[in-house]
């Protein structure tokens, strides 16, 4: 009933209406049409013409604007300025007229986007068309976005803050730190479409997430009829990397089908060169040296992804629309071999032992994950009430095998090998619904609720053999079953003034989990409620300045692997496990932000978050450390944004970004207290040319000075990209070179201290790669509006890592 009279009491409100036909009176459909302010031709909206050519939109704060219409095949057509205020606005017929070759150049230029743009809650990448996608991975790519970085562990960071959301076409991967690095490497690059950088959502994303949101699009053919992308590219390191896939799409006027298939097989190495300092604490914390050690580690990687992606929408009427996708994927790190050479010393610096290592490594993770959707318009009106709803189902499952044979070469003692046997099943089951209403004077309402279920059984056997006898391992072997259901639901209401933009929200997340090991019987059950504000304004202070403030409370769930205390063994005196005593963060962030002729802009944050969860390396015994995750008591984090984007000539565009901050720790650990903080900047900046004759270019370049993350404090790094690429076959195919971190300066120097304990390593991967790439578009030229799918069980895949 309360749908009912809510779709029944649909007020209109004020719009741009107009019609888009050709020279001869015929409609155009399909034609894109957006709206720029007067002052510096800045898009504010963009629409669709329907089938008679027909399009509207609602009103943008008051001012002087223009409307482009656009199609391929067309010259752009524009209108003069105008002026709009509160009142409905018919524009004359914006016609269409036929263009040369000179004509569709030009409008080829003017319609590309750029490669950056800065929104009022968002920085957007538009990836699709770089050149410098080429044979990379989406994880390359993402390093290079502004404000972006990927640590030691492959822990990424927006604007120096770790445990960021992560959404690929509106769904999370089951994973995090290096399972979701190493997917993001199986994937082309060449598959994106954009990323969006969200650093203080709305109440409709969901709450997980302190440090916001990265939401990654794939590409998804926009062109009406059969049609579809080849790709392929083969890059070189000191190994070969090879990528090649192929999407393809069926586009009618009641059905569409699509699928992708992509293919990667990289290979490379990393190196981590490590010494340690043991000490013995003993009053007012003087350290006294007890021993130390020196390990040099060399792993050659081999990975090997197939990952397919299928579905369909279907309209089931004029204003109902069902979908379904099936993704699989199955990523493979076959043999991986690691090699370690560990020397041990005493207090006075003589050898005690030196251990030779090898370990070898096979990884298989099949999974598939299956949503169906649905979205319902209840009237023939852009402004018309909307309701979507989800339906998702995924499977995960992993099995990893280890073998690590040790030898000792001063002591005499029986060389061993140790193997590990590691099963996971993870299943996640989600559904939501959204509403949305459009109300009367400028305003907006959406509402929405999601259900999602956990399941995760990991089974890890470890066998001993030293000489002749093989037993198991029973400080080792293990079974963790972890279960966890979280239902939300959140409102959220915003409205448009003449200069102001308002929007206020509430999501309430509750979480009901429960872990458990078989050996030691052990157990937990967290059973917690809380709800998480959001709220924004928007002032437009004149034709030059504007304002924005947000504010936002979030949330970030330890992941399921984060959360199992299986050990994985990495070399013989280093060991990786996850800690079942790892508590959520919160956060509250705020941001103030100010734009300057639509173009730059500044921002200043601060955030405090409860709890942090950060990533350590601390002491085990006198000779062994442990790499796990811990809650630490306070993160305060200061920021200052800069955006500066600029075009110092016509064929030559820059854009510029600096992140300030200072990020504060207070915790403690290892019998160490933490209290310590140090000013950090980060810089990239992107320039793009354009030569003509199909020849195009860019640079990139960033650097992350020195900075403090808990106990750990990183030196400065940076990376230098240059790519070209040239258009071919009437602009169907598509030629590119390019050369990443061409001064090979994208390594990682860092000092982790405590009372007890202190490490120094040199971490570097074969990141110097020169690419050769070519894609090639068949089928039909004309585009049509797509529609875009976000499924309901975001936030349980990306923690499922």
């Amino acid at each position: 009933m309360l749908l009912i009279g809510l779709v029944s009491g649909l007020t209109s409100y004020a719009q741009i209406q107009g019609t888009v036909q050709a020279e001869g009176g015929q409609a155009v459909d399909f034609a894109t049409v957006t709206l720029h302010r007067a002052s510096d031709s800045v898009v504010v909206k963009t629409e669709f013409s329907d089938a008679q050519g027909a399009f509207q939109m609602p009103l943008p704060p008051a001012g002087r604007y223009r409307i482009a219409a656009s199609q391929v095949g067309y010259a752009r057509a524009w209108t003069d300025v105008i002026t709009l205020t509160t009142e409905t606005v018919r524009l004359p017929t914006l016609i269409l007229r036929p263009s040369q070759n000179t004509t569709l150049n030009e409008v080829n230029v003017v319609g590309q986007k750029p490669l950056y743009e800065r929104l009022a809650d968002r920085t957007v990448v538009n990836v699709e068309g770089s050149s410098l996608t080429a044979g990379n991975t989406s994880l390359d790519i993402l390093a290079r976005a502004p404000g972006v970085t990927v640590d030691n562990n492959d822990n990424l960071a927006l604007r120096g803050r770790q445990n960021v959301l992560v959404l690929i076409n509106g769904r999370r991967q089951p994973m995090t730190g290096t399972e979701l690095a190493d997917y993001l490497r199986a994937l082309p690059a060449d598959q994106l479409k954009s990323i969006e950088l969200i650093t203080n959502p709305p109440a409709k994303y969901d709450a997980q997430g302190t440090a916001g949101i990265i939401a990654i699009t794939l590409r998804k053919d926009q062109r009406l009829g059969t049609n579809g992308t080849l790709q392929t590219s083969y890059g070189r390191s000191q190994y070969g990397k090879y990528t090649a896939g192929a999407t393809f799409n069926n586009r009618q006027k009641g059905l569409n089908l699509f699928g992708s298939y992509n293919y990667s097989n990289r290979n490379g190495i990393a190196m981590l060169d490590i010494h340690r300092d043991f000490y013995a604490v003993g009053p007012n914390r003087q350290q006294t040296l007890t021993g130390s050690s020196d390990q040099i580690n060399r792993m050659r990687i081999g990975s090997i992804a197939h990952t397919t992606r299928a579905g369909f929408d279907y309209n089931l009427s004029k204003r109902t629309v069902l979908g379904a996708v099936v993704n699989g994927q199955q990523s493979r790190l076959p043999g991986q071999v690691g090699l370690n050479q560990t020397t041990l010393y005493d207090a006075m610096g003589r050898p005690t032992d030196v251990y030779n290592a090898s370990n070898r490594r096979n990884y298989v993770s099949p999974n598939g994950a299956v949503n169906l959707n649905f979205k319902h318009t209840f009237a023939d009106s852009t402004n018309s009430p909307e309701l979507t709803a989800d339906a998702d189902y995924a499977r995960y499952r992993t099995s990893r095998l280890q073998e690590l044979s040790t030898e000792y070469v001063l002591t005499g003692r029986t060389s061993n090998v140790l193997i590990g046997d590691q099963q996971g099943d993870l299943s996640i089951l989600s559904t939501k619904a959204d509403y949305v209403r459009p109300l009367a004077h400028q305003s907006r309402l959406e509402a929405g609720a999601k259900f999602s279920r956990v399941s995760s059984d990991n089974d890890v056997v470890f066998k001993l053999t030293e000489g002749q006898s093989t037993i198991i391992d029973r400080n080792r072997t293990n079974r963790f079953l972890y279960d966890e259901t979280i239902t939300a639901a959140y409102l959220n209401w915003s409205r448009t003034l003449s200069k102001t933009s308002l929007q206020i929200g509430l999501r309430a997340e509750q979480t009901l989990a429960r872990g458990r090991q078989t050996v030691g019987d052990s157990s937990f059950t967290r059973h917690y409620t809380q709800l998480f504000p959001s709220a924004a304004i928007k002032q437009t202070l004149n034709k030059t300045h504007e304002l924005n403030l947000t504010l936002s409370r979030r949330i970030n769930r330890p992941s399921y692997n984060q959360l199992n205390p299986f050990r994985i063994i990495i070399d013989p005196t280093t060991a990786g496990s996850g800690n079942p005593n790892l508590r959520p963060e919160t956060s509250y962030n705020l941001e103030l932000t100010h734009t300057f002729k639509g173009t730059f802009s500044t921002g200043l944050s601060y955030s405090r978050t409860t709890l942090p969860m950060i990533g350590v390396v601390q002491p085990e015994t006198d000779s062994t450390v442990i790499s796990t995750n811990v809650n630490l008591d306070r993160q305060d984090y200061y920021a200052l944004t800069l955006t500066i984007p600029l075009q110092p000539a016509k064929w030559w565009q820059m854009y510029n970004n600096a992140v300030f901050y200072y990020s504060h720790f207070v915790g403690n650990l290892a019998g160490t207290a933490l209290n310590k903080g140090r000013p950090a900047f980060n810089f990239s900046s992107n320039h793009t040319f354009t030569f003509g004759k199909g020849w195009t270019g860019e640079v990139n370049g960033s650097f992350q000075s020195g900075e403090q993350y808990g106990f750990l404090r990183v030196r400065p790094n940076g990376q230098v990209t240059v790519g070209m690429q040239k258009s071919l076959l009437e602009r169907k195919g598509t030629l590119r070179l390019n050369a990443s971190d061409i001064f090979f300066t994208r390594k990682v120097r860092a000092v982790s201290s405590y009372d007890n304990y202190v490490e120094r390593f040199y971490q570097r991967q074969d990141s110097r790669v020169v690419t050769l790439s070519f894609s090639y578009r068949f089928g039909n030229d004309k585009v049509a509006p797509t529609r875009r799918r976000t499924g309901g069980a975001e936030d349980e895949k990306r923690r499922a890592g």
